[in-house]
């Protein structure tokens, strides 16, 4: 097969359409003059070295990645722990997290962001190999690799949530729930851990509302955790703090109505429009329909990664894109979830169209990973490829 016919062309046009909207949409941002940098141009340059990883990336077949999923896997622990051990001169805490690393010419690097692609590479070689030494499924053997998935999921959880970084620790749990569900573990299992997690999380969020002084005598939480929750209820309550951003963000929306005030007539300011919020500008700006269409572009994505998954004749390749399925989906839900009160917000940013260096580079990494499984799918004339795995 040549190149033109192994490269996905489809997922490059929908990646082309990301990066049309992420320029137009951040450069219709920075237009509210908050910003001395350039961060379209900026963008762009981010984009262009993110393009040479995934040109760099589809060369390599999913077999070598799941031989290198746990040397990964371990430098990114090495570099989450050395994250929470550094001096302020090199990983300073910002907005309250000390989140990221400060190089010299480069700027600043966010190590979770990348671990969230090692950690999907290994969760898929752990469901793999375990399937094919457990083909005599049991309830124990679901149970072994509910707990395998668990623990390398928690593992660099525990590192996040020391930065504190509770949007990003979120993320890795839906890339693990996303990837528990196709993994085939029993239903048995997996009901009632969920309903017990859904039970817990219900009861501290009852108490929360009505009973916060019962957080924080057993368990010393202090007022100001509780701000984003309140906040999140009822936003014109604290407008002056925590529910600033999102009135903002509702204003902005709204007041875009239909189809938008137009390219570059965006009137709400809205402070780091150009990161989590970028999807209020899109709604003020463009609108409804412009909003619409930003969420087709998503479904697109998504569902072309799902029939990526369906067609790869190796099950390590299916699973890899289940783990960028459920990352992105994650992403997409949250922001957009966020900026309109329909979720706390979180922090994090909208793949592919909020500026950021780190999260960008991680998710065309993985968007590189499922341009490699397209690029090194094959045929094989008496079905499935069971020697790979």
């Amino acid at each position: 097969m040549t190149f033109e016919e192994r490269f996905d062309w489809r997922l490059f046009f929908i990646m082309l359409a990301l990066f049309t909207i992420s320029c137009v949409a951040i450069y219709s941002a920075i237009q509210t003059n908050q910003y001395s940098d350039n961060y379209v141009l900026r963008q762009i340059m981010w984009y262009i070295l993110g393009s040479f990883i995934i040109a760099g990336m589809m060369m390599i077949e999913p077999i070598q990645y799941k031989g290198l999923s746990w040397y990964v896997y371990g430098a990114g622990m090495l570099v989450l722990l050395a994250l929470v051990v550094a001096p302020a001169s090199i990983a300073p805490v910002i907005n309250g997290q000390k989140s990221w690393f400060l190089l010299p010419g480069i700027g600043s690097i966010q190590p979770s962001e990348f671990m969230k692609i090692f950690t999907i590479l290994v969760l898929s070689r752990v469901i793999v190999n375990h399937n094919k030494e457990n083909q005599f499924k049991t309830t124990k053997t679901d149970f072994v690799l509910l707990m395998k998935i668990m623990g390398v999921t928690f593992a660099p959880i525990m590192l996040i949530m020391q930065q504190p970084d509770f949007g990003t620790a979120l993320v890795y749990l839906g890339i693990m729930s996303g990837l528990i569900i196709v993994a085939g573990v029993t239903w048995k299992l997996i009901l009632p851990i969920y309903g017990l997690i859904g039970a817990v999380g219900g009861t501290v969020f009852y108490l929360v509302i009505q009973a916060p002084d019962v957080l924080r005598k057993y368990l010393g939480i202090q007022e100001y955790q509780f701000g984003r929750i309140y906040a999140w209820l009822e936003p014109y309550k604290y407008q002056s703090g925590e529910g600033y951003h999102l009135i903002k963000s509702l204003q902005a929306i709204g007041s875009g109505m239909l189809t938008g005030k137009g390219f570059g007539g965006g009137e709400v300011y809205i402070p780091e429009s150009h990161t989590d919020f970028i999807f209020s500008v899109i709604g003020e700006e463009f609108g409804f329909v412009g909003a619409c269409l930003v969420i087709l572009v998503f479904f697109l994505l998504i569902y072309h990664l799902i029939q990526l998954a369906i067609r790869a004749n190796y099950s390590y390749s299916a699973y890899v894109c289940v783990g960028v399925v459920s990352m992105i989906t994650f992403h997409v839900f949250q922001n957009i979830g966020m900026t309109v009160q329909l979720l706390p917000i979180t922090g994090i940013p909208l793949p592919f169209i909020s500026y950021g260096g780190s999260s960008l580079l991680a998710n065309l990494m993985a968007i590189g990973l499922a341009f490699a499984v397209h690029y090194h799918q094959r045929e094989f004339m008496f079905g499935d490829n069971n020697l790979q795995d």
